[in-house]
């Protein structure tokens, strides 16, 4: 008999905790885009920044901030990948392996300031790339590695030994084994965890201040040739992004409408991040009925 009323008290305080952590998403959630309601418009997601004078707009750095997101993410994915199919398929069991995992663990840990000055230090000023989009990119690809590597590693773990098994007993090699059979079965979790990593990096911005700058140099969308200084896809020119942006109108607000372009672009930012972590967990479903025809 106590042990029935242990067992119900100790479900309704899990119940009691778990809707708490909903109520404080959604309290936080909705607080942000509520108080940056009113500068969500197309001139505002799409106008460029005011330095001084009020009604400036997001455009550049919203698009800085995807673009940053789309290069780190060219260096992370087949780094981390790599990575993560050599410790599940290749390493063996060692001191390596160890050591391997003791250095993703720290890098994991370490914040994400700590990636900027780092960052500053060799991109910026030891290679001579100065405040550019490339630094921003190497920044976000090293802050980001650790994680790509651990979700990598953990879906390639997940794959069952009988599918590694049934392949190799039909006469197939290792590497046809691990490119055409555990790669398309772990993709569910490989996707669900980048998108997952895509929108941390998205919303990254201490990394940012040191390596991508605090300014965005006015630029022309129709100017598609990287090496032109004009061109929005010229790697070496500064690209502040929209988390940046918040921190910066909230560390100086010179223009005189700060607080509604701050909280604006707190919305943006947030609705983004919300997109991405909603499409890993459909993503990861979709793929996963689609594979296993469930």
């Amino acid at each position: 008999m106590i042990s029935r009323y242990a067992d119900r008290a100790a479900t309704l305080v899990l119940w009691a905790v778990a809707s708490l952590v909903v109520l404080l998403l959604v309290a936080i959630v909705g607080c942000v885009i509520w108080n940056g309601r009113t500068a969500l418009n197309w001139h505002f997601l799409t106008g460029p920044a005011e330095a001084l004078r009020a009604g400036g707009g997001i455009g550049p750095q919203l698009f800085n901030s995807f673009y940053l997101l789309v290069l780190s993410l060219f260096i992370t994915i087949p780094i981390g990948l790599g990575a993560a199919v050599y410790l599940a398929e290749y390493a063996p069991r060692g001191p390596l392996v160890e050591a391997m995992a003791t250095a993703t663990n720290t890098l994991a840990a370490l914040p994400s300031i700590v990636v900027g000055l780092f960052g500053l230090l060799v991109f910026t000023g030891y290679l001579g790339l100065g405040y550019s989009l490339i630094s921003g990119a190497l920044a976000l690809a090293v802050l980001s590695l650790p994680a790509m590597i651990e979700v990598s590693l953990a879906a390639l773990q997940a794959v069952p030994a009988e599918v590694r098994e049934s392949s190799l007993a039909l006469g197939t090699t290792k590497w046809q084994t691990v490119w055409g059979v555990v790669l398309p079965a772990a993709l569910p979790g490989l996707v669900s965890g980048l998108v997952l990593i895509a929108g941390r990096v998205f919303g990254e911005a201490a990394a940012l201040i040191y390596t991508a700058g605090m300014s965005s140099p006015n630029f022309h969308l129709n100017q598609l040739n990287p090496l032109l200084p004009s061109s929005p896809f010229n790697l070496f020119r500064p690209a502040e992004t929209l988390a940046v942006h918040i921190w910066k109108l909230n560390s100086e607000g010179l223009v005189p409408d700060a607080a509604r372009i701050g909280n604006g672009s707190a919305a943006v930012l947030m609705i983004v991040v919300l997109c991405f972590n909603l499409s890993a967990r459909a993503l990861g479903a979709r793929l996963q009925r689609r594979l296993t025809g469930a």
